[in-house]
């Protein structure tokens, strides 16, 4: 084992995924094979989901389970819940990722698309995390790491209900990692943005609008699914063992960089040079 997988002592928990079989799940999945976690990777699509568990266990040699769930349903989610503790008797870390984004004006925003954001984006969330987190409280132990976006604290705007449900993930986490402190649980969010994913690699592909982004970051560049991997993988080891109820944002210092964004004579830089 190398020294970075000694470093992080994945070795041998238990990791459950929602959302395993998209691009920013199965990449995750793949990282934590890489550590030799044993893996319960979740998603409503099937036919990817076992695909993905057959590839991983093969090519690590570690065990890999795939289960096909509605992450809305409560009655889906209790028998998901049931089948990994009965396939692995404990559960050391929750991944949450499962998430939909739909574009909508606001104010024609249908009831059903509001309501089919907030069961997939919040309610499945809360459903996983409170489920597993039973299991947690009577191991006296375990960690819950929730994709959630910078987009929580500021809106997306002409994307419906999907900042308002993200802002909710951040506030479950809180309230998770406040009431189940006492019993060995972390619970955190992952806040990335400015991330090239599979979804947003058309962006990407038209030079004006990546220049556009990486120009507002403070890092100058996009991020990748890598940088957001890193830090879920850091924060499901006991490494991070003090920080609970945080969002780490994963971001490129986006978030810092309103002041930039405000427009001086002859460019911010140049106007402070002229008058230093």
């Amino acid at each position: 084992m190398s020294n970075e997988q000694n470093w992080l002592n994945l070795s041998g928990k238990v990791v459950v995924i929602t959302g395993a079989a998209g691009g920013m799940g199965s990449f995750f999945a793949e990282a934590f094979a890489k550590q030799n976690a044993q893996l319960a990777l979740i998603d409503i699509k099937q036919e990817k989901v076992v695909e993905l568990a057959e590839r991983l266990s093969s090519k690590y040699a570690t065990k890999v389970i795939a289960l096909s769930c509605d992450t809305s349903k409560e009655v889906a989610v209790d028998e998901t819940v049931q089948k990994v503790v009965a396939e692995f008797a404990r559960v050391d870390v929750l991944v949450n990722t499962a998430a939909i984004l739909r574009p909508a004006l606001f104010e024609s925003l249908s009831l059903e698309e509001w309501e089919t954001t907030l069961k997939i984006n919040l309610t499945g969330y809360f459903l996983m995390s409170q489920r597993f987190g039973k299991v947690m409280i009577q191991q006296r132990k375990g960690i819950m790491i929730h994709i959630s976006t910078l987009l929580s604290e500021f809106p997306e705007t002409y994307s419906g209900a999907y900042s308002v449900s993200k802002a909710g993930v951040n506030m479950l986490s809180k309230q998770m990692a406040a009431e189940w402190g006492q019993y060995g649980i972390r619970s955190n969010c992952v806040l990335p943005s400015l991330v090239r994913t599979p979804l947003s690699n058309d962006f990407y592909a038209n030079k004006d609008v990546l220049e556009k982004r990486e120009a507002i970051t403070a890092n100058k560049r996009i991020g990748t699914i890598a940088d957001i991997s890193n830090t879920v993988l850091f924060l499901a080891s006991d490494r991070s063992d003090y920080i609970n109820g945080s969002e780490v944002k994963v971001e490129g210092g986006l978030g810092i960089m309103m002041g930039d964004q405000i427009a001086k004579p002859g460019g911010r830089k140049d106007y402070a040079l002229k008058h230093l």
